[in-house]
């Protein structure tokens, strides 16, 4: 079953300003998983004294070669060395040694444990946030958990992420009664709507494949998206390079679920590598609150159906940050397709802040959010997010996604905040 984590607790003003990062357990980690594990049942009052359950809780090293095992870890910033473990969760797949109730095709949440004086900020939500990114980078179907009735606030976190009960598969082992919940990964919008949102310059069709050509500006402007099976995979690829090359540019291929099946593999074995892994992120406008966002009185947001050139300015001021970008091609593709552009400025007209809505399909891709670095930490991304949707909505938008590269964990903070779920994962190969 899942453990505690999801209660608050009191923890110093010095935690709460340290950076909480998950990835995957490392060796030298385990002992200390183990005895967080174990210090965060018994503080929480589910081991007894001699529990022979707190052997299983310690042995994180067998959790780590039998299954998935996550850690959230806290550090004063990104260039901390020390950084120290404060929050764990398994994920088990179907017929393991720790899958208790999952069924072919799904995962199933284990063990989720904070240490004590890390509650009370979002660790919980960011381990469990975290684990359903992975289940979907693995193509589950489903996730599912096992909790007691007792785990109140536990259960509030699970449900707020998505998580239903399935009383139908509730059970009970030595005489306590679990309950069982279930997580489904929300449909995505399709490689052919992001596409879209997005549109190249120019585009060439190689076997079938579309290979987007945009002079450099953005992976997903100039890059293959690989929409069948060719009857000889390295005969298109070679085609593919062709086409890159005379282009004075490096092939980049999206390799998703949409992709032929040892397409990865077949890029490795030519030189590629594997290049921003980007989780797509959706969710459903219908339940929208149905009032108006409020906007400060010292902002002006503006939502226009064309970038001006303050909007063009806004975004190119991060997005070019590290080099030169011609105007004209940004321009070009991000007015390549129906969108709204949302520009913040404050009472003296400078801009703050911009976002761009794209709508096809009944969906909206929302992308290009940036926030002046002076800016920051004012909630102005989050407002710009809820006026984007609201705005889209307007327009007939029923449903929203965003892509978010999986490393940049304040971004995926946000967005799981206002609801969005991972719905795929890519990845962008390059040579």
């Amino acid at each position: 079953m899942t453990g505690p984590g999801g209660t608050a607790g009191t923890a110093d003003a010095a935690a709460a300003a340290r950076t909480v990062r998950v990835r995957l357990a490392r060796p030298e980690e385990l002992e200390a998983v183990g005895a967080l594990t174990a210090a965060a049942y018994r503080a929480d009052g589910l081991l007894e004294v001699d529990d022979e359950y707190e052997v299983e809780l310690r042995d994180a090293a067998r959790r780590a070669r039998e299954a998935v095992l996550l850690v959230a870890t806290s550090s004063t910033g990104p260039a901390d060395p020390a950084e120290e473990v404060v929050g764990t969760l398994t994920l088990a797949p179907y017929a393991t040694s720790y899958a208790e109730i999952a069924e072919p095709g799904e995962l199933e949440l284990r063990m989720l444990a904070v240490a004590p004086g890390a509650r009370g900020h979002g660790v919980a939500a960011r381990l469990v946030t975290a684990a359903l990114r992975e289940a979907v980078a693995r193509r589950a179907r489903a996730v599912v958990l096992s909790t007691l009735a007792e785990m109140a606030s536990a259960r509030r976190l699970y449900e707020r992420l998505g998580f239903g009960a399935a009383p139908e598969r509730d059970w009970g082992h030595e005489g306590v009664h679990l309950q069982a919940l279930t997580w489904t990964p929300p449909v995505p919008p399709g490689v052919l709507v992001e596409a879209a949102t997005w549109r190249p310059t120019a585009t060439r069709d190689v076997d079938g494949w579309r290979l987007g050509l945009s002079g450099g500006f953005t992976r997903r402007a100039n890059s293959v998206l690989p929409l069948g099976v060719p009857e000889d995979l390295g005969a298109t690829l070679g085609r593919v390079e062709a086409v890159y090359a005379a282009a004075g540019q490096p092939p980049v291929v999206r390799v998703c679920s949409a992709a032929p099946a040892g397409l990865a593999a077949a890029l490795a074995a030519r030189g590629y590598a594997e290049r921003a892994v980007t989780d797509v992120l959706v969710r459903d406008l219908v339940a929208l609150p149905p009032e108006r966002v409020a906007v400060p009185a010292d902002l002006r947001v503006a939502v226009a159906d064309a970038p001006d050139a303050a909007w063009l300015a806004g975004w190119l001021r991060v997005k070019a940050a590290g080099g030169a970008v011609d105007d004209d091609t940004a321009r070009a593709v991000v007015a390549g397709s129906p969108a709204l552009y949302l520009t913040a400025t404050d009472a003296q007209g400078a801009t703050l802040g911009v976002l761009r809505a794209a709508l096809e399909d009944g969906w909206t891709g929302l992308s290009c959010l940036m926030v002046a670095p002076d800016a920051r930490r004012r909630g102005l991304g989050r407002l710009l997010t809820r006026l984007g949707l609201r705005a889209a909505a307007d327009r007939g938008a029923t449903r929203a996604f965003l892509q978010v590269e999986v490393a940049n964990a304040g971004a995926a903070d946000l967005y799981a905040a206002e609801g969005f779920r991972p719905a795929e994962r890519y990845a962008y190969w390059e040579r």
